[in-house]
């Protein structure tokens, strides 16, 4: 299942994919958890910090390549390794789920509890970034095909949707 499954956890929409990773779940973790292995489909280097990094409670920072001005921060919510990591970006949560597969593989499911407002907006941004693992950065989807088709999707449960700010590329 590639696109995003939308339910309503209370007011806020959470958005919900589900992937199937060739490598083993130490080795998603790994990409989910080092410093420097996000930056490979992640949108930013995540670093926690705290005497027990990676612990629930410790505080994580949000660094994007070039970007000026604030960087957002977060925290651990929960955290087994490497069944679960759940985290606070900048006041939304996400939410990683690894499960072993038969195969040697990793089954996937990632939750993102959105603002009902861009949905749309973090659910084509999502997509692309959790396609660069299973299928490589050169055949993510396009951005813009895929914010257009949830905006269709979700503006009728949840109203007008946002897209990306004015100085921010179609390339999410």
């Amino acid at each position: 299942m590639d696109d995003a499954t939308l339910y309503l956890e209370g007011a806020r929409p959470v958005l919900r994919f589900e992937r199937v990773l060739p490598r083993p779940p130490e080795a998603v973790w790994r990409s989910l958890t080092d410093r420097e292995e996000p930056a490979g489909w992640f949108p930013s280097a995540i670093a926690a910090g705290g005497t027990e990094p990676w612990a629930a409670g410790a505080p994580l920072t949000f660094t994007f390549p070039g970007a000026e001005g604030p960087t957002p921060t977060g925290e651990v919510l929960e955290f087994d390794r490497p069944r679960l990591l759940a985290y606070t970006w900048d006041g939304e949560a996400l939410r990683f789920e690894l499960s072993p597969r038969p195969d040697g593989g990793t089954h996937l499911v990632f939750s993102y509890r959105a603002t009902p407002g861009t949905a749309a907006l973090n659910a084509a941004g999502w997509q692309v970034c959790l396609a660069k693992p299973t299928d490589g950065p050169a055949r993510a989807p396009a951005w813009q095909p895929l914010f257009d088709g949830y905006v269709a999707a979700f503006e009728p449960l949840l109203g007008p949707q946002e897209g990306p700010p004015a100085d921010v590329g179609q390339e999410r």
